[in-house]
């Protein structure tokens, strides 16, 4: 326990970064769950911030089963915001002009999708060129079709990545990002959830390595042996090995799978460790669909949208959760065992509700706490004051928070001994108008204000939980019960 500037340094208001930007998509202000912050907008990061991140770019973080050879690696890292991320760093080789991997990595990091391992920043500094994407701690389609250990993927799941991959490249196509590259089972990955996402990390163009294919030869669309270029069909060409990938559990080359079918041997196709839980009609349509993807003509491949129709239908099981589907253990945070209403509405991150708790709760809190109000010499100084926490108070009743903001602003510069109150209500202003980091500042000096007072390390997880610093925020709410249990016990602010 204690006060939180331990863990976080606090800022003059001129020195203060500013607010992580929140995805307009997937904002979690008023949905009532715990869960991972929105995606933050696309920025350039400095190179000490990711060399950092991964412990000077350690063997250690390297991310296993990445697909790529060195130098082209991906590492987890840990930003200083607490967000767990993937980056992935290229050779100069690759990208010789520094201008052109930025604006190419800007142009793909403006693409948003919950079916996309989203991108969220790159670093061209020297010989350095580094991607930002999401992390994804359920690792790759490839280790769950080919090197399972407890269970094989079931056939639910497959069909789901089947069609989570459709959904994927469909938006991607709708952004003008029609080319993706070396579509194969390692670039599919699974969240926290369990849901397989697709890695935004393919639809960057290498420049120099002269190869948008590192898979087997066997793979790779005869388009591209040919003339060496890569056409938006040659992505579906990829999908279809993919999907040859979910119906036999291994790598089978396109021409001996196309063999297969010609010669109706589907049940040589199929992975024999589902041992038969599938449905026949829906393993044939695949096998079909597969078939149409792998056509020697790019002209005679079917488009992304024939092919998101014809897995849509295919989806029988979309009332179970993913990670139920693949036995993948899903823990919620454990809160801890006494938590008042205003502790569990800021765990949840229900922001209306801490609202309406603070209204009700007003300034009983700092009674007896020696401030401003109550005991400066009754002066003109002292009527404006009161007629600014009058009007601030006001604005924050009636949701204008942004003047809640302005009053309240007035009111800590006019005050020589601050209230916690005050700190606390502007820190929920700050959520509700978005900005996170001034809110933690705010909850941060209602802490100082008020050592022991649950309601500032309520706020303090509150504004961490929302700057995605979830073990932090954990902390703080089992310090605020902690001090709800003491004070249910007869102690007093």
């Amino acid at each position: 326990m204690g006060c939180f500037q331990s863990k976080t340094t606090l800022l003059p208001p001129s020195q203060q970064p500013p607010p992580l930007p929140l995805d307009s998509q997937n904002n979690p202000d008023l949905d009532g769950s715990w869960e991972q912050p929105a995606v933050p907008a696309f920025k350039e990061f400095d190179l000490a911030e990711l060399r950092a991140a991964t412990n000077g770019f350690s063997s250690d973080l390297i991310v296993s089963e990445s697909g790529d050879k060195a130098p082209n690696v991906v590492y987890r890292g840990k930003l200083k915001n607490s967000r767990v991320v993937a980056i992935k760093r290229f050779s100069k080789l690759s990208w010789p002009d520094p201008h052109q991997f930025v604006n190419e990595a800007a142009g793909v990091g403006k693409v948003r999708h919950k079916r996309l391992v989203n991108l969220i920043g790159c670093c061209a500094e020297g010989d350095e060129r580094l991607l930002v994407a999401e992390y994804m701690s359920n690792d790759t389609l490839s280790k769950h079709l080919f090197h399972w250990e407890k269970q094989p993927l079931p056939w639910a799941m497959r069909l789901r990545v089947a069609y989570h991959v459709a959904q994927a490249l469909d938006h991607c196509n709708a952004e003008n990002l029609k080319i993706y590259h070396d579509l194969n089972a390692y670039r599919v990955l699974f969240d926290e959830d369990g849901d397989p996402r697709l890695s935004s990390f393919g639809l960057m163009k290498n420049s120099r390595d002269g190869k948008s294919y590192s898979t087997n030869l066997a793979y790779t669309p005869p388009e591209f042996l040919r003339t060496g270029r890569v056409v938006p069909e040659s992505v579906i060409y990829s999908y279809g090995t993919v999907l040859l990938d979910l119906l036999s559990g291994k790598h089978i080359p396109p021409s001996h799978a196309l063999d297969l079918i010609r010669g109706k041997n589907l049940l040589l196709l199929l992975d024999s460790s589902l041992e038969g839980q599938y449905a026949n009609e829906d393993a044939t349509e695949l096998v079909e669909l597969a078939s149409k993807c792998l056509q020697y003509e790019a002209r005679d491949r079917p488009d992304i949208k024939f092919l998101l129709s014809a897995v849509a239908p295919l989806q029988k099981q979309k009332e179970v959760a993913s990670h139920v589907l693949m036995g993948l253990s899903k823990t919620p945070p454990v809160l801890p065992t006494m938590l008042s209403p205003l502790g569990k509405a800021c765990a949840r991150m229900d922001l209306t509700a801490v609202h309406d708790i603070l209204l009700k709760t007003g300034y009983k809190d700092e009674e007896g706490a020696e401030n401003e109000l109550s005991f400066q010499e009754w002066t003109q100084q002292v009527q404006d004051m009161l007629n600014t926490k009058k009007f601030g108070d006001i604005a924050f009743r009636d949701k204008d928070f942004k003047n809640a903001i302005d009053y309240y602003s007035k009111l800590v510069s006019m005050m020589s001994v601050p209230s916690g109150t005050v700190f606390v209500r502007r820190a929920l202003s700050y959520l509700m108008t978005g900005e996170p980091e001034l809110a933690l500042r705010d909850a941060m000096q209602t802490q100082v204000c008020l050592p022991e007072w649950p309601t500032a390390f309520y706020m303090q997880a509150l504004a961490l939980s929302k700057l995605g610093m979830e073990t932090d925020a954990q902390d703080m709410l089992n310090d605020g019960a902690s001090f709800e249990a003491k004070k249910q016990n007869g102690w007093r602010v």
